[in-house]
């Protein structure tokens, strides 16, 4: 479904070249749950935007659905079924909720309860439907209202960028709930850089990035049992040891 080619981000730092992300090989098949983990600043979040576009690489390839996608812009790449929920979404002032979303589902014309997707994300419709998105929301809520707006898409696959930062715990339990439905349903494959247990737990791979690379790709079984050792000796549940 989805290839990263030798693909390497390079920028330029004063007079310096910086290598961000180095030779990243990765295949995702269709219809998986993949989470993205590991230390601050190794690399996820580049990944994530180099795969929906907001980041071009300095070389090698990026192929979707067997179509190089390497040189499309966000909108291209929306059009084609990626969607991608911001670790810190923008807010649109004069815009409101329902008009917010009502966009989101037009881009795929979509058929969808816009009541029913608040309530996916832990929001009450009442309270929400017509507020502004500015500054009089939280960036929990706000980040909730993204989320609804990736659910009232029809994706093939759907890229969230640390979906449970600033949610409440019973609105996590929801969010939780909407990714098993979202993938069992729709059938939608979905790509989180979490490190929060509970979204490691349904992951069908997890995939490590360090240091602009991919350290690992394992189970969701072997970094649950390393989040529990290293619990106990007070580390980063994806620390490396030899550092």
């Amino acid at each position: 479904m989805l290839e990263f080619q030798n693909v390497t981000l390079k920028v330029q730092e004063n007079t310096e070249e910086k290598v961000i992300l180095s030779d990243i090989n990765l295949e995702l098949q269709s219809n998986k749950i993949y989470v993205i983990t590991g230390p601050n600043g190794g690399g996820k979040t580049t990944l994530s935007k180099l795969l929906m576009g907001i980041r071009q690489p300095t070389s090698g390839k990026i192929v979707f659905d067997g179509q190089d996608i390497t040189n499309l812009n966000i909108t291209e790449r929306a059009k084609l079924g990626i969607g991608y929920a911001f670790q810190q979404p923008p807010r649109f002032k004069g815009l409101k909720v329902r008009e917010l979303l009502e966009l989101a589902a037009k881009t795929d014309n979509n058929e969808v309860d816009l009541c029913k997707l608040l309530l996916d994300v832990g929001l009450c419709p009442q309270d929400y439907i017509d507020r502004e998105i500015n500054n009089s929301l939280s960036g929990g809520e706000l980040k909730r209202i993204e989320i609804a707006t990736i659910l009232a898409r029809k994706l093939k696959l759907a890229l969230f960028d640390e979906p449970e930062a600033g949610i409440d715990l019973w609105s996590f339990q929801k969010l939780i709930e909407t990714f098993k439905k979202l993938h069992e349903d729709q059938k939608v494959t979905l790509v989180i850089i979490s490190h929060q247990e509970r979204i490691i737990e349904l992951a069908d791979e997890v995939i490590v990035v360090g240091d602009g690379h991919i350290v690992k790709r394992t189970t969701k079984e072997d970094i649950l049992t390393q989040v529990t050792s290293d619990s106990a000796c007070g580390c980063n549940a994806v620390c490396d040891r030899r550092r």
